[in-house]
């Protein structure tokens, strides 16, 4: 099974050559990137978020194999689905799934169910994919699609079930939790509350994002599964993290009352 883009020449170009100039642009020139356990990444449409997307992405390798876990904006039947079998396409070309993680995830947690259906209409992972293509032409790739039912004891199972299949696989493999940040406040809301949860992430506290994002009522739609991605990079011995780059919607839209943030962290 090949799922199609659902949201190319919306959410980002979707010819070829368009979406390659523009996440080539969004990259920036050649830098000093590091390896990384895990990357944070926003997934709105690239004349927003791009930028933060396009510098998180530069400063990590892009290995052959990484998982992707982004939030469900719609209802699924599963806690935590992925696809795993088949592959993904953009107007970049395909990206093989990586059965053989895919198939260790599942089997190493019973929370995990295999669902294609629950990707078809998610815009979350696949604005993350020319990314990722861009970087590592070659990479094969895990989705995981998280419930917004999913509660902090569920996301830290998923994360020690993903380390323990990274590990059990053997190979070079890059975390990826797709999410933005607060949604429709004003800039210095955003700052405020993104920061509170930002400082979370680089203190490699998943419970701690967990419940700052509930207490604070931080409209962070993928907090679940950065809180899982967290919880997984610590199972892979990650020891800090850098926040890469922070931007509104408003640097875009010049609407600074009703922004919503993106942030760009790395995990090492």
């Amino acid at each position: 099974m090949t799922r199609k883009p659902c949201v190319a020449g919306q959410f980002y170009p979707g010819t070829r050559n368009e979406l390659l100039q523009t996440v080539a642009a969004l990259a920036g020139p050649a830098g000093a990137a590091v390896r990384a356990v895990a990357v944070v990444s926003p997934h709105a449409g690239y004349v927003y978020s791009g930028p933060v997307a396009g510098a998180v992405f530069a400063s990590v390798n892009v290995p052959a194999s990484v998982v992707m876990l982004g939030p469900a904006h719609h209802e699924i039947g599963p806690l935590f689905a992925v696809q795993a079998r088949g592959a993904w396409q953009t107007p970049l070309g395909e990206s093989a799934i990586d059965e053989d993680l895919a198939g260790r995830i599942l089997g190493g947690c019973p929370l995990v169910e295999e669902d294609e259906a629950a990707h078809r209409r998610e815009h979350s992972l696949e604005v993350q994919l020319p990314f990722i293509q861009y970087f590592q032409p070659e990479a094969a790739i895990v989705p995981i699609c998280v419930s917004s039912l999913a509660g902090y004891d569920q996301l830290a199972t998923l994360g020690r079930a993903l380390a323990a299949a990274v590990c059990d696989a053997g190979r070079e493999t890059l975390l990826l939790a797709s999410t933005d940040m607060s949604h429709y406040v004003s800039q210095r809301t955003a700052e405020r509350k993104d920061m509170l949860a930002i400082r979370r992430v680089l203190d490699l506290d998943a419970a701690g994002l967990f419940e700052t994002v509930v207490a604070e009522g931080i409209s962070m739609c993928g907090f679940q599964p950065t809180a899982a991605v967290v919880a997984a990079a610590l199972g892979l011995g990650a020891t800090g993290a850098e926040l890469i780059r922070y931007q509104t919607s408003g640097e875009a839209s010049g609407d600074y009352e009703q922004v919503v943030g993106y942030a760009g962290i790395r995990i090492v």
